[in-house]
């Protein structure tokens, strides 16, 4: 069962979790500062009443025993004039019937403190409550002289304490009143603490969230905590060898594809020369021809792909705003084959914050590669859903089925609708080129099925909105 509940905390977020643990904290010091203080001022000021209170009744025991050496004593006026703390009453037992009050009545009195009083010499003590009211009994047996008929004398006093009770109500109020202010200063705090504990990490979590889209040169500000510093220290490390790593990786891509773009030409000024003179090769030599036609087509289409990645994974965006709706109907124009294009009511007009050359390609490789495995774009839509806009690019081709749709985005992975058609002008980096683009514009790329219900795909990009005219 503990187990289960601290498997419960720990889904809680840190910062709850922080801040939980100092309000937790300062509950548990206040609520014990509470009970002790409300504990030891309650005992303190009743053992100082009943101390007073044993003096004044020993004092007036003594005063109505030494009426007793005088026959037939006044015990009306003399209980009058007894002197009374806290609002004290008395009252004398004189016999089995006898009482002698001015304002206690013998019911007042426990039976118990009543028979304890007349068996014993000794005073007797005793607290109870008469009609809700908190009390302090106090009664003793005094010692008849030979000039009175009595035989049996018993003196008893009550002490209200519904006073020292009020003044324990009254400082309960104040603890607790005390107690809450300290647990709010302690949530304060623990919300101060767990600000100042989690500003590295946000600070980390911004910046891996900037090196993920494509700002490899984003670091952490160094902090003075030495707890926290390696931490700092170790992410700016692997973000340097990171942004190394790819730099490197992205030069060598860069050096590859421009190293094979000479004999790239080459063969395609001889494949040209050789295109010229087509009609006089036998017919298998023609259909080798348009086999390495083909072959250097899809290789050029290679390259440029190669190059296009090495200079995302190196370079900056050239940043500015974008108007969607444009850059939609500007790059459809450019197809032969111009798809429908639909703008919701509160789409039009929508500015993103990016590369327009880098957007544009985006668009431009989802349309192509309908055109390539879906038989072309069947309709091009642009929405938006809150601060984001949406721009689906459907087709009526055999689709993608769930288990490829994270797949296909990746480098060098082709769909299994590509292999069927054994397409050759397809090297698996124009989706690739699409999710990175979107990513690094802080967007996000996905294929799904088609809301109509009708075979094909949806290819969706959603990019962050900066604003619209």
């Amino acid at each position: 069962m503990r187990f289960f509940r601290l498997r419960w905390l720990r889904r809680l977020p840190l910062r709850a979790r922080v801040i939980g643990a100092f309000t937790l904290g300062a509950l548990l010091a206040a609520a014990g500062l509470v009970v002790i203080t409300y504990g030891l001022s309650r005992e303190s000021m009743l053992d100082q009443r009943e101390e007073a209170s044993r003096q004044q009744f020993f004092a007036n025991a003594r005063q109505v025993q030494a009426s007793l050496r005088v026959p037939d004593p006044d015990f009306a006026l003399l209980l009058e004039s007894l002197p009374s703390l806290s609002g004290s009453r008395s009252i004398v037992r004189l016999g089995e019937d006898s009482w002698r009050t001015r304002s206690l009545q013998p019911s007042d009195l426990p039976d118990q403190l009543v028979d304890t009083v007349l068996g014993t010499e000794s005073a007797q003590v005793m607290s109870y409550e008469l009609q809700g009211e908190p009390q302090l009994a106090l009664g003793l047996r005094l010692r008849p002289s030979d000039v009175t008929d009595l035989t049996e004398v018993a003196y008893f006093e009550v002490v209200p304490l519904s006073e020292i009770e009020d003044t324990l109500g009254s400082l309960s109020v104040i603890l607790i009143a005390g107690a809450g202010l300290v647990v709010f200063v302690g949530a304060g705090i623990g919300v101060w603490a767990s600000g100042r504990l989690l500003q590295p990490l946000a600070e980390i979590s911004d910046a891996a969230t900037s090196i993920a889209r494509g700002r490899f040169d984003t670091r952490v500000e160094t902090v003075d905590d030495p707890d926290l510093a390696g931490i700092v220290d170790s992410f700016n490390d692997m973000a340097a060898a990171m942004e190394d790593r790819i730099a490197r990786d992205a030069r060598f891509a860069s050096d590859v594809s421009h190293e094979l773009r000479s004999p790239l030409m080459t063969l395609r000024a001889s494949i040209g020369v050789m295109q010229t003179r087509k009609g006089e090769l036998s017919e298998r030599s023609a259909q080798a021809l348009d086999l390495l036609t083909d072959d250097v087509d899809r290789f050029e289409h290679l390259v440029q792909d190669l190059l296009e990645i090495s200079r995302s994974d190196s370079g900056a965006l050239e940043a500015g705003p974008v108007n969607i709706t444009e850059l939609v109907e500007n790059t459809v124009e450019l197809l032969e084959r111009r798809p429908p294009i639909d703008v919701g009511t509160r789409a039009a007009d929508l500015l993103v914050m990016g590369d327009k050359r880098r957007l544009a390609q985006v668009l431009d490789n989802l349309l192509r590669n309908a055109e390539k495995y879906g038989g072309g774009a069947t309709r091009v839509e642009v929405s938006r859903h809150g601060n984001l806009v949406s721009i689906a690019v459907e087709d009526d081709g055999p689709g993608v089925p769930p288990s490829e749709r994270e797949l296909i985005f990746e480098r060098f992975t082709r769909g299994a609708a590509a292999r069927k058609r054994g397409s050759g002008h397809g090297a698996g980096l124009g989706l690739a080129l699409v999710d990175e683009h979107t990513r690094r514009h802080g967007g996000t790329a996905r294929v799904e099925s088609r809301p109509d219900g009708e075979r094909g795909a949806r290819f969706v990009v959603e990019l962050p909105l900066v604003g619209h005219r």
